[in-house]
């Protein structure tokens, strides 16, 4: 990822495991506008392949995803409500 997207929301699911990560992004996209910039920190790698996967299935944009030291950070971009 070339520059780190500004998120309007940050999600901490720090210590939770597949599928709670995913589970916790749609209810929190759920309250925000479209155009909004949500980030999920996890710990779960499952998170970078399963993020991509949820965004194609529901029309929202995935914009990337880093990792530090066994720390994960997603970015989604709401599309649809």
């Amino acid at each position: 990822m070339s520059e780190r997207p500004k998120p309007d929301v940050t999600l901490d699911c720090f210590g939770l495991t597949c599928p709670m990560p995913i589970f916790n992004a749609t209810q929190k996209l759920k309250e925000m506008a479209v155009g909004q910039v949500l980030e999920v920190l996890a710990t779960d790698d499952g998170i970078v392949a399963d993020m991509p996967a949820w965004c194609q299935r529901t029309g929202n944009e995935f914009l990337g995803s880093e990792e530090d030291d066994g720390e994960y950070k997603v970015y989604v971009k709401k599309l649809v409500d």
